[in-house]
């Protein structure tokens, strides 16, 4: 299958006072088209940098592609000018930021803020734009579109500035829609009501889709495959159904057991990753999660793991798969968290909230 994206080996760097920050050490991975890739980890480990570079979004000259190409539909974004990227971004690539009252201009009303994109792309008429516009707010779950239409950002709430977002980000119809935590900032009702309409949006209208977060939760709702990022690598990847019930990888392992109890078992207590991520101007000459984990073996100290092949769709970068490694299974925690995921969210009927 062709892939719509696919990362090859790449690196990059933001040179600082301190030093060079090694922010991505060869990323792989790739997305087919219409399905959902989850991209997950801790603050730092790499996941906005990674979703930056694709939309050609790092600042330079603080910023350098070391190494490495970024494939979309054919075309190699590395090496596209402003004014390509320019053309691509909005149109081919969509993006969903965090935080919806910084992504949207205070002083247009957020009509005006979706027919932009539709003059700049799709060249429409302003009869034509308004009339998309407005079957787009309806689309995302907004009552009384026209009237919306005509409203300021500060006249949403935060769930409605968020949907208004991923209305302009779909407006376009792009073959990729890039999805930067967009639910971070909202309470979890809203949260699964935004989660359950993109996925809805996403069958409707066949758009890949890159779904960055650190909630497993949220994964186990929303992906078809995940890549479990740590230190500016990608240490585990495979499809939903792998990660969460053969991970493989000590760091996928503590994510899942950092998640907390919902059967009223473990006593109230959150278990938690012990440490703090590696300097990634000096990163570690090893594993880069070993001085973090309780399975750390001697050679993770010495050298960098090589990627190990557990099936065609699922493969983790740790010595523990060495057929030479002793034999380790995850803690008895990940095996009882893992077990309520798929019905972590019930999601309630879209509402205007």
């Amino acid at each position: 299958m062709e892939h719509l994206l696919e990362v090859k080996d790449l690196a990059i760097s933001f040179h600082t006072r301190e030093g060079e920050v090694q922010a991505i050490r060869g990323v792989n991975f790739y997305v087919n088209k219409g399905e959902t890739l989850a991209i997950v980890g801790e603050s730092g480990s790499g996941k906005s940098v990674t979703s930056q570079a694709i939309m050609q979004l790092i600042p330079r000259p603080q910023g350098e592609y070391k190494r490495g190409e970024i494939w979309f539909d054919g075309q190699e974004l590395t090496r596209k000018t402003e004014k390509q990227m320019q053309r691509i971004r909005g149109k081919e690539i969509g993006m969903i930021f965090q935080d919806p009252m910084t992504s949207l201009n205070p002083t247009m009303k957020v009509g005006k803020q979706i027919t932009e994109v539709l003059h700049t792309h799709e060249h429409m008429s302003k009869e034509a734009a308004y009339q998309r516009a407005v079957e787009l707010l309806g689309l995302v779950g907004i009552k009384s579109p026209e009237r919306r239409f005509h409203q300021y950002p500060h006249e949403f709430s935060g769930g409605m500035r968020q949907r208004v977002v991923i209305a302009i980000a779909l407006a376009a119809n792009p073959k990729l829609l890039i999805a930067d935590e967009p639910t971070t900032a909202l309470d979890v009702t809203i949260q699964a009501q935004i989660l359950e309409l993109m996925k809805e949006l996403q069958q409707k209208i066949g758009t890949a889709i890159i779904f960055i977060t650190h909630d497993l939760g949220v994964v186990a709702k929303m992906a078809d495959r995940v890549a479990v990022m740590y230190a500016g690598q990608i240490v585990e990847t495979g499809t939903a159904e792998e990660i969460f019930y053969d991970p493989r990888h000590p760091y996928t392992w503590g994510l899942l057991a950092s998640m907390p109890n919902l059967d009223g078992h473990g006593g109230g207590k959150l278990a938690a990753i012990p440490g703090t991520p590696p300097d990634l101007i000096r990163p570690p000459q090893g594993d880069a999660f070993a001085l973090r984990s309780s399975y750390a073996m001697k050679i993770d100290f010495e050298q960098e793991p090589p990627l190990y092949r557990v099936s065609d769709t699922h493969a983790v970068k740790s010595w523990l798969l060495h057929p030479q490694a002793p034999r380790v299974s995850p803690p008895e925690a990940v095996s009882r968290k893992r077990r309520q995921l798929p019905g972590t969210y019930e999601v309630p009927v879209l509402a205007e909230a």
